[in-house]
This record gives structure tokens, sequence and C-alpha cells, in this order.
């Protein structure tokens, strides 16, 4: 085994201080090895060099380093930050719409439970529908049912008052996050990525380095 790496040490040298490679202008050795780059000078290799597997990287065209890419999780981050100032952006000022009996529909029935003399015999129980698409009902119709008072006009105001509910949590627009609530969002982004990608280059350099040690006791 050592024989062999001795003799393509050897070999590689040779191939290296070539004359077609020394005295060869740039374009045309970059045209032969397009993933080196050689300098007029070329350093003597030492006997005891071990060469490993060469890789070509490609970087970013101009070299200066001034564009560098972002992750895909931090322009995500950076997407959702814009969402979010549109939405409160075309929100605008305008009221929660106040719901009134002229826009449900009222069905009244009997109600159950403890009540006395009401149960079973008043309908008192109020069935409240919204016509509205998208919504629960396969008709279109969002149905809110109220039995918390043993007055009908108590449940009526119940229904009206659930529904409220649900239409003031539908239309709130969170308003969108400070200079300085973004700035920390996307440090946090941009440290959570870093941290990723350092864990994936640490796990990379240890499966590097098993394949290197496999090739060594062949």
């Amino acid at each position: 085994m050592a024989a062999i790496r001795t003799m393509t040490n050897m070999i590689l040298r040779e191939f290296i201080h070539h004359p077609l490679l020394l005295h060869s202008s740039s374009k045309s050795c970059q045209s032969l090895l397009p993933c080196l780059r050689l300098t007029p000078l070329i350093a003597p290799i030492p006997s005891n060099s071990r060469f490993g597997s060469v890789r070509c990287a490609a970087s970013t065209s101009g070299g200066s380093g001034g564009d560098r890419k972002v992750s895909s999780r931090l322009s995500q981050v950076q997407q959702m930050l814009h969402e979010a100032e549109e939405r409160a952006s075309s929100a605008g000022n305008e009221p929660t719409p106040q719901i009134t009996l002229d826009n449900v529909t009222l069905n009244f029935a009997r109600s159950g439970g403890p009540g006395g003399q009401n149960v079973n015999k008043l309908n008192t129980k109020v069935d409240m529908r919204f016509n509205e698409k998208n919504r629960i009902n396969k008709d279109g119709e969002l149905v809110i049912s109220s039995t918390k008072t043993r007055t009908q006009k108590g449940n009526i105001d119940d229904a009206l008052e659930k529904l409220q509910a649900i239409i003031d949590a539908a239309s709130y627009v969170p308003p969108p996050p400070s200079e300085e609530q973004k700035k920390k969002i996307v440090k946090l982004a941009a440290k959570a990525d870093n941290k990723r990608l350092k864990s994936k280059k640490v796990l990379s350099d240890k499966k590097s380095a098993r394949r290197s040690r496999g090739s060594y006791d062949d």
C-alpha cells in the first residue's frame, strides 16, 4: 500500500511539473484544466505530500463578495414580515360591522334542562342563522344556539353577542411589527440558519473523515 501511495505522488508531481503546464499560457491551461487556477510560479512539492480529492467550487459572479446568497429560510421570514405590513396597510380604519336582527334568521324551540315551569313549555331556546358563504352549514349558514337564559329576548341577545364576537375575531388585523421587532426577528432567523449550516458542516466533515480513513485502510 505504501508503494502505491509513493508511486501516485511521483506521478502527480511529474504531471504538475510538466513543461506544458509551466510554459503554456494561462488560457490554454485553463482550457485543459478548468478547475485549476495556475500562477506563473509553482512551488516545489515536498516528497511526503499526500493529495486528496479535488473539488471545484462555484463562486458568485464578480467575486466582490457583496452579493451574498440569502438562504430560503431567511427569505421566508422576510416574506412573512412583508405580508404582515401589507395586511395592516390594506385593513384601513373602518369599524367592525355590527350585527343586528336584520342580518340574521331566528328560530325558536323549547329549552331543556332545569328551569322550573318554563322547561318543555315555552319556546325560549334561540337558533340564530347567519347566511354566509364558506361557513358551517351546507346551506351557507352559521348556526348559533343559545339557552343561556329562560327568556326568549335574553337568548336572542346572547346569540347576537356570540355572533358579534366571531365577527370581531375574524375582522381583527394584527399590527405589523415595529422596526426593532423586525430587526430582532431577522437576527434570530439568521442566527438559527447559521447554526443549522454549522451543524451540517460538522456532519459533512465527519463523514468526509470516515471516507478518508476507509481509503487509507484499503
